[in-house]
């Protein structure tokens, strides 16, 4: 049976691809990343201004992850549970006040459960207050030169000053991906468990789409339904991104067709790497709460359904494998009281270590067997790391 789904898909792919350049009723970014190259194959609005909802997570996940680069702290290092953290609306783990879990296990509830409570008390660990950690996230959106990029918390939930572009994400998601390979598995897992609670990932990919490894999903009215997703299949690795869907079925199928495509040799490319590709300057965000949560969402819903009926019933799918997932169990340290947060780091210390990756420079491969530099500064040229050596 699957071998006939996959047939069906194979007949259909020339048809779908050109359904898919046709310009849709409202542009939804998409952008489609070649992760050993750098080279975009495709994007549509990829520089458009967009609230990222919980992909700000993917900001509070990196800056965990220097901090333990530099031993700031560890994978071991207590994160407690504050009232502040408490405070924020769900989605939450919701651990008493003054409870704590290791880093390691918050950084899962970080990116499984989506868990806003933990994003809080991760930036109090590693940034001393929330506040602090936030100045954190955007001096590093700043010097990987995500220009689009401005974060006001570390969670996501909704800010009218919370912005990113679908390029500026994948700037962010290729530099995990790459200086951190150690924490894949993270990004790879579909369910936590804790207290006989099984809490899974809204990644559908994952358990649908043969090859997925990562990353995150998320979602708040203003933003519709967002994505960023990995897979690898026959010695390939890309990236895909799909912002504002209006359903989970839209945004799983979107992202899936994409891979797909792409795997498949359907793109020609456009020209561009990551580094060149442009952001849109001086661009009000995009605010998809009217259609998305308003009183017409429902027709609105009806009219994306018509638009792109992938993934409904008698229709195409590209979400049709039966995946082994992986899941992580969570442990509670227990009751922790008057444990110091660390300090600040003192003025002028670097925010991030200095890495030298493979043995090359920092830059970005062109796609041509040559590397583009990558000087930062003002000129707001993007600070990525090469690629991981291929073994």
């Amino acid at each position: 049976m699957k071998l006939v789904r996959r047939t069906m898909v194979s007949l259909s792919l020339a048809l779908t691809l050109a359904l898919s350049s046709l310009a849709p009723a409202f542009a939804i970014p998409q952008l489609l990343v070649d992760m050993q190259s750098g080279e975009v194959l495709y994007e549509n609005e990829a520089g458009t201004p967009w609230h990222p909802a919980s992909l700000t997570k993917l900001m509070t996940a990196l800056l965990a992850f220097d901090a333990i680069q530099s031993g700031q702290v560890s994978l071991s290092s207590p994160v407690i549970t504050s009232a502040n953290a408490l405070s924020v609306p769900p989605s939450k783990l919701g651990l008493p006040e003054g409870t704590a879990i290791t880093m390691q296990d918050a950084l899962y509830a970080l990116i499984v459960k989506s868990a806003n409570d933990i994003a809080v008390a991760i930036a109090e660990t590693v940034g001393g207050t929330e506040e602090r950690f936030v100045q954190m996230m955007n001096a590093r959106a700043a010097e990987m030169g995500m220009t689009a990029t401005h974060y006001v918390n570390p969670h996501g939930l909704h800010d009218p000053a919370q912005v990113t572009s679908a390029r500026d994400l994948a700037i962010l998601a290729l530099t995990i991906r790459a200086r951190y390979p150690q924490y894949d598995a993270i990004f790879a897992t579909e369910a936590v468990t804790h207290g006989g609670n099984t809490m899974e990932s809204n990644n559908v990919l994952l358990s649908k789409f043969l090859g997925t490894d990562g990353m995150k999903t998320g979602y708040v009215c203003s933003s519709g339904l967002n994505i960023v997703a990995t897979a690898a299949r026959n010695g390939r690795h890309l990236m895909a991104i799909t912002l504002g869907a209006s359903s989970a079925r839209e945004r799983g199928e979107m992202t899936a067709q994409m891979l797909f495509s792409g795997f498949a040799g359907g793109y020609r490319g456009t020209g561009n790497t990551i580094v060149t590709l442009a952001n849109a300057p001086g661009i009000a965000p995009v605010d998809m709460r009217p259609r998305i949560c308003g009183a017409n969402a429902s027709d609105y819903n009806e009219a994306r359904m018509e638009e792109f009926p992938l993934g409904l019933e008698g229709e195409l799918s590209y979400l049709t494998d039966d995946v082994t997932t992986r899941s992580y169990s969570l442990a509670v340290l227990g009751r922790l009281r008057n444990v110091p947060l660390p300090r600040p780091r003192p003025a002028g210390f670097p925010a991030t270590p200095t890495y030298a990756l493979g043995g090359f420079d920092e830059a970005l491969p062109a796609g041509d067997g040559s590397f583009v530099s990558l000087d930062g500064g003002s000129s707001g040229q993007t600070q990525l790391p090469p690629p991981r050596p291929q073994f």
